[in-house]
């Protein structure tokens, strides 16, 4: 009793674990395939856990109902191959049970159908899955062209046919004028017609069959160039020109057009035979000597193609003499106007620019003349109103030659330097206590003699560092007289003594003569000097004032509106 509820309850479970198929998923599935192209017939199943593939059969459905078996494989006695399908078929992978995939390396029409993929396992039993197979035939098409002729009556041009399967589709690809006529043919094949009025206009137009199917991404295109043949149209034409007595090398050229291209040309002179001499080369009739007069006359042309005749003629006059080399005909002359005219109108312009720039360039010189001239006059201007401003630094308001106002300023400057060396040594006439004083240009006030008595009663500490201002002053003033005055208001060294070398103006600091000390030297100099230098010192420290201001160690000419100021080296400041 036992027994028997466990084989009970073993029923009850197995079902529950059996496996399942991986492809394909449904048990009915539809496929489609190329003919003359490999053909893939999934089947796999996936057994669970406990379970096993026994064995995997192959089946195809026969019209009459029954199956034919293709290929079986176990799971240890290996794979057969039945029937028809042996070597046509295979299994895709080399371990059947887990893979059961069936290979059509070249698929037939005749493959198409149902199959049937078997699975036996244990110990769930059996598992199938169904599969239809569908075969298309890709189309195989041709084109016949047809060759029509001008003239002809309304007639099919071209006819294209196609087999496939299914069925294909046909249509033209043209712009011609014409109708398409479709028919289908027992065997799975289809054609088509495409008829029209040949016109020899038509001659290599596009004629194009396009077949459609399922089976291809694009329409299949067949090309063709319409064909019509038409008769000759036969011309002459010369490159002689005028004909005259003497010619050399003439001939004439016979073009007969057509399709086919005519091969017979045939030349006669008045209905016979050519002239002595004159022969044929192709399609030209050439004159193998000089041209006469009796070679005048008409000749005719033949020319022959599989279609038809074309005929042409001309009549040649042969004149005594050649044409005149002088005449020109109207077209050339009209050339030769033209170019004459577009010569002159270049040369012209030429001139024309030549003229321009020459006159520019002699303008421009007048211009740097001009310009030179005036230049000069202002410099020489320049100089003149300079010396007359440096002259007039003079005081006295009399009007004196310019020599004599030079050497009087000249004069003045040498006896300043004298008095200020003479000031400097007695404490100062140059600047109030502490320092040098200077007005609002910054130049040197000029103390007058009433301030002397004061000078004399400050300590001697302040009077060494007025004696070494004044000192500097003199030095600086002198550089700027140096570099912007002219040579006559430069002051004068010191004269020298006789066999002695040159020294230094005796500014009284501390160079004086052994046993004198500098105020005693000074004092001396003062009594003999006195009266002979105040005048001249107060009248050029006026001039100094009036005139030049003192600014950073340098003495400056003080501005002025109608200045001209010119440098040393003659250049105009």
């Amino acid at each position: 009793m036992e027994r028997v509820k466990c084989l009970a309850l073993l029923v009850l479970i197995v079902p529950c674990v059996q496996g399942d198929f991986v492809e394909p998923p449904r048990p009915d599935t539809a496929l489609r395939s190329l003919a003359e192209s490999p053909t893939r017939l999934p089947c796999r199943y996936q057994a669970a856990d406990g379970e096993k593939v026994v064995q995997v059969t192959w089946y195809k459905d026969l019209a009459e109902g029954g199956k034919d078996q293709i290929i079986t494989a176990h799971f240890s006695d290996g794979h057969t191959e039945f029937g028809r399908y042996s070597g046509r078929v295979r299994f895709e992978s080399s371990r059947p049970t887990e893979n059961s995939a069936l290979l059509i390396p070249g698929t037939e029409e005749s493959d198409e159908g149902g199959y049937t993929c078997h699975i036996s396992t244990f110990p769930n039993g059996n598992f199938e899955r169904h599969i239809a197979l569908t075969v298309w035939v890709l189309p195989i098409s041709s084109l016949d062209p047809v060759i029509l002729t001008e003239g002809q009556s309304y007639r099919v041009a071209a006819a294209c046919r196609a087999v496939g399967r299914p069925l294909p589709r046909l249509s033209w690809d043209t712009d011609l004028s014409g109708q398409s006529q479709n028919r289908t043919n027992e065997g799975g094949s289809v054609s088509s017609y495409y008829s029209l009025h040949p016109l020899r206009s038509m001659n290599g137009r596009k004629l194009d069959c396009l077949v459609w199917h399922p089976g291809l991404d694009w329409p299949r295109r067949i090309s063709n160039r319409l064909v019509v043949q038409y008769p000759p149209d036969a011309t002459i034409s010369t490159v002689s020109g005028d004909w005259f007595v003497g010619l050399e090398k003439a001939e004439l050229a016979c073009d007969g057009g057509g399709n086919p291209k005519p091969q017979n040309v045939t030349w006669t002179w008045g209905g016979g035979a050519l002239p002595d001499g004159v022969s044929t080369v192709g399609g030209k009739l050439v004159f193998g000597r000089a041209v006469r007069l009796n070679d005048s006359g008409v000749y005719e042309c033949v020319v022959e193609n599989n279609v038809g005749v074309g005929k042409t003629e001309i009549a040649l006059t042969v004149t005594e003499t050649s044409p005149r080399k002088g005449d020109l005909s109207d077209d050339n002359l009209l050339l030769i106007i033209i170019g004459a005219a577009a010569a002159v109108l270049v040369l012209v312009l030429v001139l024309v620019v030549l003229l321009v720039n020459r006159h520019h360039r002699h303008k421009n010189k007048r211009l740097e003349m001009a310009l030179s001239e005036k230049t000069e006059e202002i410099h020489s201007l320049s100089r003149q109103a300079s010396f007359r401003r440096l002259n007039s630094v003079s005081t006295d308001p009399r009007v004196q030659p310019e020599d004599y106002a030079l050497l009087r300023v000249d004069s003045r400057m040498k006896n300043s330097q004298t008095s200020l060396e003479r000031q400097s040594s007695l404490g100062g006439k140059w600047g109030p206590p502490g320092g040098v004083e200077v007005d609002e240009l910054g130049r040197p006030v000029v103390w007058h003699e009433g301030m002397e008595s004061l000078r004399e009663t400050e300590m001697d500490g302040e009077q060494e560092e007025r004696r070494r201002r004044v000192e500097s002053y003199l030095k600086t003033s002198n550089m700027s007289l140096d570099s912007g005055l002219p040579s006559s208001l430069i002051p004068l060294k010191a004269p020298q003594e006789d066999c002695v070398g040159p020294r230094e103006p005796d500014l009284g600091l501390g160079q004086s003569r052994e046993g004198e000390s500098p105020r005693e030297e000074e004092e001396g100099r003062e009594e003999e000097e006195e009266e002979e230098e105040d005048d001249s010192s107060y009248q050029i420290s006026e001039a100094l004032s009036n005139h030049f201001h003192y600014s950073n160690g340098v003495l400056r000419p003080r501005p002025h509106s109608n200045a001209i100021l010119l440098h040393p080296r003659g250049q105009m400041i």
